[in-house]
């Protein structure tokens, strides 16, 4: 594990100052770790020891137990710093949530002790041979007392900086011995488990330094303890898929603030006024002046949409660190459909994943919207190269390509006119 010594963060508002002092730091060199490729290996480590990656422990293990909306004001927070460190502990933040929903006493002990003291879980998920995303290649198998992994994972972001790996895999045929049905599970191994090799080839043009290269399982050997199946938490009204695109979303609406932060101080301190203004500064100019407005109020809305979503997460799982689930089923819906009419009951689980869809939405059109719009109202200038202030758009672009929004907009619109629940597939 990391060679590091956690602090332990005591409340939300505890995790949100050290949030604000980490990014303060992160902020002065984000756009030239981005321009030249350079990982943030230092800035992880500041993070892991800053105790920000144990909130969601719960509290019979040591953790502070945080509820969603806490984690998602952490991660906007550190977002409008470096998009990048944002997303590098988003796995880490569901993968933890997995083991509260779905592992063993002795798993939750193992591994939540492990984040307790500044281990860092990433993922390995993605696979790019199948033919959808959803589709699992990588399998498990029974290999004498132990069991064999082989496949290839890609888009792995974090993996160079941790020290677990949560390798999605698939296992065919029922092992009676151990008790293992037919689906999916969840190996969580050291990455430098035997036969692991982790592949630096991220190459896309934003969030540039996250990590998300690829990673290889050449008859990688765990036991039956390190697996845990994904179904409990993903294929029941936990919450899971919501409490995961809640931090999504935190990132893009976190992109758009430091994005219009950004303009703001150009605008101020470089860029001249248009001629036909009659100003002396730009600042002064009336239509700059209103289009600031407009991007103001984009930022505001994502911001706000998110506040809202994060609070009806923390309704679905009961308040605590990760999605535990309701009562309420996830398929079904009340009598005045998933968000239930003025006297009906209100299914906690689809009421946040629904809303966790809009707050995706409008963070995807913030982000994207203000970070291109930054040289509209900054000017000729704020586009050299040496500044490097596209890396806002950048990222934009490429984190918002998680999941894609027309999506999320095709299940509100269901909701709507059809009274229809979202699916339970993890990523809604």
């Amino acid at each position: 594990m990391t060679a590091v010594t956690a602090e332990r963060i005591e409340s939300a508002a505890h995790a949100r100052a050290v949030a604000r002092r980490l990014a303060a730091d992160f902020a002065t060199g984000a756009a030239r770790r981005d321009r030249d490729r350079e990982l943030p290996h230092r800035e992880i480590d500041r993070l892991a020891a800053s105790g920000l990656l144990a909130v969601t422990v719960p509290a019979d293990l040591g953790g502070a137990d945080l509820p969603p909306s806490a984690v998602a004001e952490v991660v906007r927070i550190l977002a409008t710093a470096d998009p990048n460190i944002a997303q590098i502990p988003h796995s880490h933040f569901v993968y933890v949530n997995l083991l509260r929903l779905a592992g063993s006493e002795a798993q939750r002990r193992r591994y939540l002790g492990q984040v307790l003291g500044g281990g860092r879980i990433a993922n390995a998920q993605s696979e790019r041979t199948s033919a959808t995303v959803a589709e699992i290649g990588t399998t498990v198998r029974r290999d004498g007392g132990r069991f064999r992994i082989d496949g290839v994972k890609y888009y792995c972001t974090g993996s160079l900086f941790a020290d677990v790996l949560a390798v999605l895999t698939r296992l065919d045929d029922p092992d009676e011995r151990s008790g293992l049905t037919p689906g999916e599970y969840v190996a969580y191994l050291p990455v430098e488990s035997p036969g692991v090799r982790i592949v630096d080839d991220w190459n896309g043009i934003g969030q540039r330094t996250t990590g998300s290269g690829t990673v290889s399982f050449d008859g990688v050997l765990v036991d039956r303890e390190q697996l845990v199946a994904r179904s409990a938490a993903v294929r029941a009204p936990t919450g899971y898929g919501a409490f995961a695109q809640l931090l999504h979303a935190a990132i893009d609406a976190g992109i758009a603030r430091g994005a219009l932060t950004a303009a703001t101080q150009f605008a101020r301190t470089g860029s001249r006024p248009w001629f036909e203004a009659n100003v002396e500064r730009a600042i002064d100019d009336p239509l700059l002046i209103q289009r600031f407005g407009e991007l103001s109020v984009a930022v505001t809305t994502a911001e706000a949409t998110l506040t809202a979503a994060a609070a009806a997460v923390d309704a679905a799982v009961g308040g605590g660190g990760g999605a535990r689930g309701s009562a309420a089923g996830g398929t079904g819906t009340a009598a005045g459909g998933p968000f239930g009419g003025e006297d009906d009951a209100v299914d906690p689980v689809v009421a946040a994943s629904l809303a966790v869809a809009a707050a995706k939405i409008v963070a995807d059109r913030a982000a994207n919207e203000v970070s291109a719009a930054l040289f509209e109202v900054c000017g000729t200038r704020s586009a050299a190269a040496d500044l490097n202030l596209h890396h806002f758009w950048r990222n934009a672009r490429t984190h918002t390509l998680h999941d894609p929004v027309r999506w999320k907009y095709h299940h509100l619109g269901r909701a709507l006119l059809h009274d229809t629940a979202p699916p339970l597939h993890g990523v809604i």
